[in-house]
Order: C-alpha cells, then sequence, then structure tokens
C-alpha cells in the first residue's frame, strides 16, 4: 500500500510542478491552489521531519524583502516543496534549481550580445525551482 500511495504522491507532484511551470511562464504568476495542492500532495506521506523543509524558502522570502524582484508564488512554492522535499533535499532542490537559472541567464546574456539584441533581466522562477524539486525528489 505504501509504495502505491508514494507513486500517487510522485504523479501529483510531478503534475503540480508541471502547472506551476506553465502558470509562470505564461503569467508570471503561481496560484495560490497549486502551492496548496502541493502541501495536500506532502501529507499523503507526511513525516514530521519533513516540517524542517519550510524553512527551504526563508532565502526566498528574505531576498523578496530585502532586494525584491522576486514575487510571493516562488517562496510559497519553496514553502510547499520544503514540505514535500524536507530540509535536506528542499536545500538541493534550491541549489540545483538556482544554478540552472544562473546558466539560463549566462546563456541567455550571450546570445542575446552576439545577435546585437538587448537581454531580460527577468525571468521566471517557477520551471527552474521545479526542475530542481523534481531532481531532489527522485534522488
Amino acid at each position: 500500500m505504501p509504495d502505491k500511495l508514494a507513486t500517487v504522491q510522485a504523479v501529483f507532484f510531478i503534475a503540480l510542478l508541471c502547472a506551476a511551470s506553465v502558470f509562470d511562464l505564461r503569467r508570471r504568476i503561481i496560484p495560490d491552489t497549486i502551492n496548496l495542492a502541493i502541501v495536500a500532495t506532502a501529507l499523503l506521506c507526511f513525516s514530521w521531519s519533513n516540517l524542517w523543509g519550510i524553512s527551504v524558502a526563508l532565502p526566498f522570502l528574505l531576498a523578496a524583502v530585502f532586494c525584491g524582484g522576486m514575487g510571493g508564488g516562488d517562496i510559497k512554492l519553496m514553502a510547499a516543496c520544503g514540505l514535500m522535499l524536507g530540509l535536506t533535499k528542499g536545500l538541493l532542490a534550491t541549489v540545483v534549481g538556482l544554478t540552472l537559472l544562473l546558466l539560463y541567464a549566462v546563456a541567455h546574456r550571450i546570445i542575446c550580445k552576439v545577435r546585437g539584441r538587448e537581454a531580460k533581466n527577468t525571468f521566471p522562477l517557477a520551471p527552474f525551482l521545479s526542475a530542481g524539486c523534481l531532481l531532489a525528489y527522485f534522488i
């Protein structure tokens, strides 16, 4: 029975992260319903130690407060994913997601410079964080 529940949890988690990414790419917003659904999915195979994972959202909160440029949806997404992944995997997801964003931003700037175009300064964060969360979940 726990294996089936874990499979259901994985399928919902993948679908919800894909939905968050699509919303962020198209509308630059992550609906609260997606974050709440990730929390509900985390409760399917809940472990009390995973509560510490919520703290992975703290750096995002601090960055938003002190630097700006980040929406609350990204913060809530990482809090929900942290509950799902726990602290260790949540930190891994954060590092991987932000590294992917950095690599993409550098490549984007290089390509724009070569083509003589002006590079964008902002990017939707959810697709990169989602990729990091999925990698951490399956490790």
